[in-house]
């Protein structure tokens, strides 16, 4: 690999093509996603600059029991809701979430461009809930499952 690819300047990120990705559980979560992970060859963390316009969710509110995730503000505002709290999360923050910590999600609730870092990890198994939704995910490789969290039961 030449140490050239590893890197992407400013004006590559600039001029790569955005992908608009809505959440499968959620409608108003409407966002602009630039891989820049993929782009340099980065298989086990996953690295997207994600753009999302006023009054829009960046994802359905969820929690990963395997994997961890952050997020940093690039430019404007939004509200980050943790466990069902409401919190201002503006340019320059910063939030982590270890495996099997908090439910979250992000709004842009400002006036202008909302533009953040997301990273996570890409395990190969993970399970997430959705706790608004109701909802179970399995997720193997290529392989998901939603579930009704009402209809899972202990077979023990």
């Amino acid at each position: 690999m030449q140490p050239r690819s590893l890197i992407l300047k400013a004006k590559d990120i600039e001029a790569m093509a955005g992908e608009r990705r809505i959440h499968f559980l959620n409608p108003n979560a409407d966002r602009i996603r630039k891989s820049l992970g993929d782009a340099v060859g980065l298989n086990n963390i996953g690295v997207h600059l994600i753009t999302v316009e006023p009054g829009k969710d960046t994802t359905e509110y969820h929690k990963h029991y395997y994997e961890e995730e952050c997020i940093y503000v690039l430019s404007g505002s939004g509200t980050l809701v943790i466990e069902g709290e409401s919190l201002p999360f503006e340019e320059g923050d910063f939030v982590g979430f270890p495996a099997n910590t908090a439910a979250h999600s992000l709004k842009n609730t400002g006036s202008e461009t909302l533009v953040f870092l997301v990273m996570g990890q890409r395990l190969e198994q993970d399970v997430a809930d959705y706790p608004n939704q109701v909802k179970r995910l399995y997720r193997n490789s290529d392989m998901w499952d939603l579930v009704d969290i009402d209809n899972i039961s202990d077979p023990r």
